[in-house]
């Protein structure tokens, strides 16, 4: 739908423009586009032209961006210029925006040189990123995903085999790249790095042989190594019968990933620490305090943590056991209210080189929803019991060995002499006193109770981080076999959580919704003789008030024009 204006020549050679709202459609004989009047205003000088302007930009918010840019072209009186296509301009402009205002461009120009490549490397890794963030899809798809279906400034076109080679460059550099961009992200946010933490994730993979190549090929390749990286493994996605990488990551408070690591399908969590500190070590992170997962608190990683001078905030397993944690649970006092569903109590455990710092974190919301949920599982279990009462001699048989193995009710079940099975109340008792709490450890005796949860608390960031990437980056499914191709994809979806966290944090809105917000931003083109015009639908206020508060300019309402005649660009 746009503004249409007609002009007819009086017979005294008078001409009259009239103006009209109309709507392209195809001539179902011809095949060709005709405009339907949908609406005529008459007279073009007995109106006012910016009252219909007005009307025609209210109109446009709920029609196609390809509408949109018809109507603006006859606005503008460019009515002899023909529509060809639009595609999605926003989110890629923002993000190549913050791209260069990292400096990461120049980073990779400036690495691609000392190679002498002959391709635009820079440009094929923006736009794998770009795609990650976009329209998370294969690199076989990415070449024509830039191709036919969106506006990426400086690329119209790139063959699959240059991001292919763009990948194997990525991984060449990624130590100096990862150091780089962090540093260019601390000065350009004044970040000051206090708290650093880390977890894992693992990602499987759909196909467990190498049934097709990243060309979608049948069949291996020669010469192929096998990978090392796809292996069996403890599945953090509940698929342990699918090969998978574990991924690692480590974040600012902020969610602002620092670097990312890959390591085999059955790489435990506790043996990667150490990799993870070396890794580290000479970045100018200053007085770190590492925070960590349960999984990662063994004392020999809590030791490395502390090698290289620095501190840990752990979390610890509460049934583990230890004589240490028995006794800071055991011990009495008062809670101190930090928030509303937050209290604290610090607790020393031992003297000396045994001292042990823990501050002990409770929450009634959490206790109550612990509490129900117990109740609800002694109901279920009890019910279960009552069940095996009625069952034959061979079934109740199996049914017993079921329950004594299930990974949830054997903790809450007890058997007697003769092999009943009866509920474990002192076990539920036991439970009960832990309803709401988690304990953590710390080796820093700077930091108050109050930093100590709240530190820990906002490891909430790097679990927000990972399903970043496996939702709305789309990680998985991982189409590649290659090791290096694998551990390249997921320097790539680290590239696109860098660039989506800082338009998070910045715009304090959802990614998924800052760019359905750009996407509507298109460009479209239009030809004319024989130039062509490149211009964007006009910015919304949504779309303003996100480049304002990304500090990023919109796009020239013109973006280029191209002609076969050079004098009249």
């Amino acid at each position: 739908m746009y503004l249409r204006r007609v002009q007819r020549k009086n017979k005294d050679g008078s001409v009259v423009t009239y103006l009209q709202i109309a709507h392209n459609e195809r001539d179902p004989v011809t095949g060709q586009p005709r405009a339907r009047v949908l609406y005529s205003f008459g007279r073009a000088d007995e109106h006012n032209i910016e009252q219909l302007r007005s009307l025609v930009r209210s109109i446009s918010r709920f029609l196609s961006p390809e509408d949109v840019l018809q109507a603006q072209a006859a606005l503008k009186g460019q009515g002899g210029l023909r529509f060809i296509e639009s595609r999605p301009l926003g989110g890629a402009w923002v993000l190549d925006a913050l791209w260069k205002q990292i400096g990461i461009h120049r980073l990779l120009e400036r690495l691609a040189q000392k190679r002498a490549f002959r391709t635009p490397v820079e440009r094929a890794i923006f736009a794998m990123v770009a795609n990650r963030a976009l329209a998370p899809d294969s690199k076989r798809k990415v070449e024509t995903w830039v191709r036919e279906q969106v506006a990426i400034p400086g690329l119209e076109d790139i063959p699959l085999q240059q991001l292919y080679r763009a990948m194997d460059f990525l991984l060449e550099v990624h130590e100096e790249l990862q150091r780089e961009v962090y540093y260019a992200v601390a000065d350009l946010l004044n970040l000051e790095v206090d708290l650093l933490y880390f977890d894992t994730t693992s990602t499987y993979f759909e196909i467990e042989t190498d049934a097709l190549d990243e060309d979608g090929n049948e069949g291996p390749r020669r010469n192929e190594r096998s990978s090392t990286l796809r292996r069996h493994g403890h599945s953090k996605d509940h698929r342990p019968d699918l090969p998978q990488v574990v991924i690692g990551l480590a974040v600012t408070r902020d969610g602002l990933p620092v670097r990312c690591w890959v390591w085999p399908g059955n790489t435990a969590d506790m043996s990667v620490v150490e990799q993870v500190k070396q890794d580290l070590t000479g970045w100018r992170l200053g007085r770190v305090i590492t925070v960590v997962d349960r999984g990662f608190a063994s004392e020999e990683n809590l030791r490395i943590i502390q090698r290289a001078g620095g501190h840990y905030i752990a979390g610890e397993k509460l049934r583990a056991g230890k004589r240490e944690v028995a006794e800071a649970l055991g011990r009495g006092g008062r809670y101190q209210q930090v928030k509303a569903n937050l209290h604290v109590k610090e607790i020393v455990v031992g003297d000396g080189e045994a001292r042990r710092r823990y501050v002990l974190v409770y929450n009634p919301e959490q206790a109550k929803r612990d509490r129900l949920r117990r109740e609800k599982l002694v109901e279920h279990l009890e019910a279960e019991l009552a069940q095996l009462k009625t069952l034959p001699s061979g079934q109740h048989t199996k049914a017993v060995c079921a329950l004594l193995s299930h990974p949830t009710y054997s903790r809450y079940l007890a058997q007697t002499k003769g092999g009943k099975l009866r509920i474990n109340r002192a076990r539920l008792r036991d439970e009960e006193r832990l309803d709401g709490k988690y304990l953590l450890r710390t080796s820093d005796d700077t930091l108050s109770a109050e930093d100590v949860a709240l530190g820990y608390k906002q490891l909430i960031e790097v679990e927000s981080a990972f399903r970043t990437l496996k939702s709305t980056l789309d990680l998985r499914p991982v189409y590649h076999r290659i090791d290096d191709r694998i551990r390249s994809h997921v320097l790539l979806c680290w590239l696109a959580l860098l660039l989506v966290r800082l338009v998070e944090i910045r715009t304090q809105r959802t990614w998924p919704a800052v760019r359905d917000m750009l996407q509507t931003m298109h460009l479209g083109k239009f030809v004319a003789d024989r130039a062509e015009v490149y211009q964007r639908t006009e910015t919304t206020r949504q779309q303003a008030e996100i480049l304002s508060a990304l500090k990023i300019d919109p796009p020239p309402e013109i973006l280029r024009i191209e002609t076969d005649n050079p004098e009249t660009a």
